[in-house]
């Protein structure tokens, strides 16, 4: 039910650009945006993208949101202005296995 109500009942974002290893930041209009209209969790994102950029895992980790229903979340606040990504923290076109296991260690240790 918790989904269904943050996302609104959305299964889809509409963008679809939100790769795991994507950074995602702050953009630079989003102090002078309104909060008015964002729910709870998409508060918690952007208080979490306040100090540094995080990568779509990071954020999921963090909130305990499914990447998923974080893509539509981000996807919301993409469309609204108040964030921007970054490019991929590699330079390979895919993540080896290697790295996506280095990655998730990474974020059990938090």
């Amino acid at each position: 039910m918790r989904t269904y109500v943050v996302t609104s009942g959305r299964s889809h974002a509409s963008r679809n650009h939100f790769d795991v290893i994507t950074l995602i930041t702050l953009s630079d209009a989003a102090s002078h945006l309104s909060r008015a209209q964002l729910n709870t969790e998409q508060h918690d994102i952007l208080e979490r993208l306040a100090s540094s950029a995080q990568s779509v895992a990071e954020l999921g980790v963090a909130l305990r949101l499914p990447v998923s229903v974080l893509r539509i979340l981000l996807a919301d606040l993409m469309t609204s202005g108040h964030i921007a990504t970054r490019q991929r923290i590699t330079d390979t076109a895919d993540p080896t296995r290697k790295l996506l296991e280095d990655v998730l260690a990474g974020l059990h240790k938090l």
